[in-house]
This record gives structure tokens, C-alpha cells and sequence, in this order.
């Protein structure tokens, strides 16, 4: 089968949608299917002949996101010669009206993954307000049904969508991670060359330092257990515009020796780091499934985690970890984090239990799941041999999609000047 992803986010940009596009692609292929990905261009990138890089604007509005510029032609062409039986995209948004108008001119069926809450990262864009939250979610939700299949990465974001309005038919499937690789870290190596003693409490956090993820919050309740607690060190992989605010933040609590702020990680030194953790915290409310939580219960590492969607259903209270209330206070978050370290037979029972948990997170297992859902929709739009699409065919086809997304924007449009049920309608 071959198949042509398209995304406005892949490597080497860190994140959760560019690793779980980068997970994809590299099952479809170790399972002998040819892929291409459309992607922009990004600071620090690798060439490769299945990727074709769409000039872009980086670092948009000082994010370390890129904005891909129009440049249809170019795509066009890219995808004619691959000649795709499917098209996956990956955003409702620039490259996936790319995604969209490629599809419906080649007469082959998309699907869509709802990777993320995208009204929740409206301040990355100039004029935030409540209006262009309300646009966004109903551009989501059109984008969805004008495509033949939609991939929730959990159910609450399956419910969500059909609150809003979306009929195309949902499938929840997370994405999938390496389990034997997360649960094959080295801790006691990755202590060393950090400097951290054998028996010092390791509090984790692994992801974004991004605004969106409540990271002040976790970090003052962090902080609150390196001062109760002398033996406690804090170890954060990742990198974003909120590090500096929180390392002034954990610096007054604890200094700079029992904090250590290591940057993106990949590989086996990320492997390492979770497993030199005792336990992974997790205060982010913006999450459509959370892979980093999946992640931390494959290394076997207790969860002290905020409710939210994509995060309930993977953290089960009392079992794997600690899931309090939307609206719990960082004094609760530090108790419950102390309540985990202070109790070796309590961390050894949600150890077992995160590592069962995280069996459902398997990539092969989601794999298998994506993949049965791109045979039967190819088997579907399958075409008569003798069938031949002629350019009047072509020209009607690249009529119909403008129209749709061009119906698509006004209907977003309409949407930010009017509430309704459906843009409303939220998941908490």
C-alpha cells in the first residue's frame, strides 16, 4: 500500500504529534508499505527522499512551530509521481487542506487524525480571544466531515467530536509506543552521569516546556517537595519558552544542584532518564491523549497526574498512580507526589500496575489497528479497472474541494460570531 502523510509538525521538531507521525510511518514501512511524508521545513532537519520538506516560516510568533507557505504546485507534483492508494493527514489546517485537495483530485480516500484540542493553542496566534477559539474548533470540526474517516487518540476526544457536530465515523486508536525499549532504561547510568546519588527520590517530567501545559503549576508543587523533602531532586527533559520561568521558579526552592533541566532527550538517553525516575508527574489539561504518560507506566514509573481528557484514561487512581480533580491545588499535587515517595510498597504496586496499563500502548497493537482501517477504506474506493478519470473528471473534482473549503472557513467564520451547543461543548 502506499501511503502520503501530511503534517504541519515532524521531525526534528519535538512534540507529540511529530513523534507519533514519525512512530506511524516507521511501522507502516517495517511492515513493507511505501511512505512519503509532506511536512514543512524545520531548523535543523535531515534530508531523506521520503520527505518532502514545504517552505516555511520558522518559528512562528516566537513559537518553534513553522507556518508552511502556499505552494501548491510543488506538492502536487510531489504526490502525483508517488500516486498514493491513501492519503493520512494530520492537521485540519494548511497542510491538511493540502492533505484534502490532493485527495479528492486523485480520487483516493483521507483519513484524519485529531491529534490535539486545537483551541487550546490559540495564543500562538496574534488576536487570541474567544471568537477565534470558536473559529477554530468549528474548522476542526467541518475539516472532519469532509473526510472519510476520523482517528480519535482517545475516547474522550471521540465523544468530544461527535458533541460537536462530527459525522464521519470515529475511531479511537492511541498512538502506539516501544514498550521493550521504555522498560529496558538504565537508570542507575543515567544517575551517574548526572551526578544524582543511588538513594536520592527522582521526581520526573518529560515533554513541551510549553505554555499550554500548565508546567508553573507543576513546577510550584514540584518545588514544594524539594523543600520538605532535602533528599528529592527533580529531573525535567525537554525544552520551551517556559524553562527559563520555571528553573527561577525551582531554583528558589531547592538551588541548582537538586535540579536538572537536561533538554530534549531521544533515544537511549530518554529511555535512561525515565528510568532514573522514582516517579513522573504530569499537569497538563490540554492533552487529546498523553504519550508521555504511556511512556513513564512502560518504565514501570508511578503517575501523580491533573484530570483531564487523553490523561484519565490512562491513569487509574489508587492503581498506577494518583489522578486528582481538574481543580486540585499545588499544595495537593505535593502531598500526593510525597505520598508516592515516602511509601516503597505503595510505588512497587502502581509499578506492576503502570506496566500492565501500558500494554494497551503497544505499536504494534495500534498499528494494527490504523492499518485495518486504511485497507477497508482503500477496499471501499476501490475503482472499476475500465474507469478512467478524464481532466474534465479532474477539473470538476478541484472545483468540488475549493467549494467545500472555502464552505469549510465560512462556517468558522459564522462560528466566531456566534456561540452554539456545539462550540461549546468541551471536554472537561
Amino acid at each position: 500500500m502506499k501511503i502520503a502523510m501530511f503534517t504541519n509538525t515532524y521531525l526534528p521538531h519535538v512534540g507529540g504529534v511529530a513523534r507519533s507521525v514519525k512512530t506511524l510511518e516507521d511501522a507502516c514501512r517495517e511492515h513493507g508499505h511505501e511512505v512519503r511524508v509532506i511536512a514543512p521545513d524545520f531548523d535543523g532537519q535531515k534530508s531523506s527522499t521520503n520527505v518532502l520538506r514545504v517552505p516555511a516560516i520558522q518559528h512562528f510568533n516566537g513559537s518553534d512551530f513553522s507556518v508552511q507557505l502556499p505552494v501548491p504546485n510543488l506538492i502536487r507534483d510531489y504526490i502525483q509521481d508517488f500516486g498514493p492508494d491513501l492519503i493520512h493527514s494530520h492537521h485540519p489546517f494548511l497542510l491538511g487542506d493540502a492533505a484534502l485537495r490532493e485527495a479528492r483530485k486523485m480520487q483516493v480516500p483521507i483519513v484524519f487524525t485529531h491529534h490535539t484540542l486545537y483551541e487550546r493553542y490559540t495564543h500562538y496566534v496574534p488576536l487570541d480571544s474567544p471568537a477565534l477559539r470558536r473559529f477554530v474548533i468549528r474548522l476542526a470540526t467541518e475539516y472532519c466531515n469532509l473526510c472519510d474517516e476520523v482517528i480519535a487518540p482517545s475516547g474522550s476526544v471521540a465523544r468530544l467530536l461527535r458533541e460537536r457536530g462530527v459525522i464521519t465515523p470515529i475511531q479511537a486508536i492511541p498512538t502506539g509506543i516501544d514498550l521493550e525499549f521504555f522498560a529496558s532504561g538504565n537508570g542507575e547510568h543515567y544517575r551517574k552521569v548526572l551526578g544524582i546519588p543511588h538513594d536520592a527520590k527522582v521526581i520526573g517530567h518529560v515533554g513541551r516546556l510549553a505554555k499550554e501545559k500548565n508546567l508553573i503549576f507543576l513546577t510550584e508543587s514540584v518545588g514544594k517537595c524539594l523543600e520538605a523533602d532535602p533528599s528529592t531532586v527533580f529531573l525535567v527533559v525537554g525544552d520551551g519558552e517556559a524553562r527559563e520561568e520555571m528553573l527561577a521558579i525551582l531554583r528558589k526552592s531547592a538551588g541548582k544542584r537538586r535540579v536538572h533541566a537536561v533538554g530534549t532527550l531521544m533515544g537511549k538517553d530518554l529511555g535512561d532518564a525515565y528510568a532514573a525516575m522514582d516517579c513522573f508527574v504530569f499537569a497538563s489539561q490540554t492533552e487529546t491523549q498523553g504519550l508521555v504518560l504511556a511512556e513513564a507506566m512502560a518504565a514501570g514509573k508511578p503517575v501523580v497526574a491533573i484530570d483531564g481528557p487523553g490523561v484519565r484514561e490512562i491513569v487509574n487512581d489508587g492503581e498506577n498512580g494518583v489522578l486528582l480533580s481538574g481543580d486540585a491545588s499545588s499544595d495537593e499535587f505535593a502531598t500526593s507526589i510525597r505520598c508516592i515517595l515516602s511509601n516503597p510498597e505503595l510505588i512497587q504496586f502502581c509499578s506492576e500496575n503502570a506496566r500492565h496499563t501500558a500494554l494497551h500502548y503497544g505499536e504494534e497493537r495500534s498499528f494494527q489497528r490504523v492499518l485495518h482501517c486504511y485497507k477497508q477504506l482503500v477496499a471501499e474506493h476501490q475503482h472499476p479497472a475500465n474507469v478512467d478519470f478524464t481532466g474534465w473528471d479532474k477539473l470538476l473534482a478541484t472545483i468540488g474541494v475549493e467549494w467545500d473549503l472555502f464552505v469549510e472557513k465560512m462556517s468558522a467564520a459564522s462560528a466566531a460570531v456566534m456561540k452554539t451547543p456545539a462550540t461549546e461543548a468541551h471536554i472537561d
